[in-house]
């Protein structure tokens, strides 16, 4: 039987490497790999790409990378709750693509699927469409999108097994499920870890064959960006 599990996040990421290309799953705060965040803070690591829907906040997730200086180019679809993030764009420090969240999403996915490039209407007349090329199909103009990969993929389940077959819950579905297969490693930490087996193959959202390391993760903070609360 296939045993995938490693000791903790610390062991996880013990190969990850200054200048590489880091996917985070996770949809602002939530389902974000925590474990593993906190992990690559302890190493010594610059000149990182990091591709994520957002740039978490100034004192959690990847915004604490930020400010440590280990980022420097950000791949992202929304970055409005970091003013770190903000001033290192402004003053020249970061380099930054802005990404419509639905190509994001497609580019991870393309990545995935071994699919190099495809056309989106998505940008057209704007300057994410800037050195792009736009072809029309059917009477609408389409601009061309390359596929996204990286070195590592870190991403967080609700429950894994010790095969790597992954099962999601709720928003954390968001952008997880898809970089789990774009990653040359992908990296999975799980709320709850179980025996191969145990899973209903019927519910699994990510088959093991793209996890290559798994591990229970701890004392998750699950934060909320902006909580709102009836009165």
């Amino acid at each position: 039987m296939i045993n995938k599990t490693v000791k903790d996040a610390t062991e996880a990421v013990k190969d990850v490497f200054s200048n590489s290309v880091l996917m985070f799953g996770g949809f602002g705060l939530c389902g974000i790999p925590e474990n593993c965040l906190r992990a690559l803070l302890l190493k010594d690591l610059t000149g990182l790409t990091c591709i994520s829907n957002n740039a978490g906040v100034d004192d959690f997730g990847i915004g604490l990378m930020l400010q440590k200086h280990m980022v420097k180019k950000m791949i992202s679809s929304y970055v409005g709750e970091n003013a770190e993030f903000e001033r290192q764009l402004l003053s020249g420090e970061l380099e930054v693509e802005l990404i419509p969240q639905g190509t994001l999403a497609e580019r991870v996915r393309a990545g995935g699927a071994g699919i190099p490039a495809f056309f989106t209407p998505a940008g057209v007349g704007t300057e994410v469409a800037d050195g792009k090329e736009i072809r029309e199909f059917d009477g609408k103009l389409y601009l061309l999108e390359r596929w996204l990969k990286a070195d590592f993929s870190f991403v967080k389940a609700w429950k894994g097994d010790t095969a790597g077959n992954l099962i999601f819950k709720g928003t954390a579905r968001n952008f997880n499920p898809m970089m789990a297969t774009a990653g040359r490693i992908t990296i999975a930490e799980v709320e709850e870890l179980v025996p191969a087996g145990e899973l209903d193959p019927n519910q699994i959202h990510t088959p093991g064959i793209y996890v290559h390391r798994i591990f229970q993760g701890e004392k998750y903070e699950k934060r909320i960006e902006q909580r709102t609360v009836s009165k």
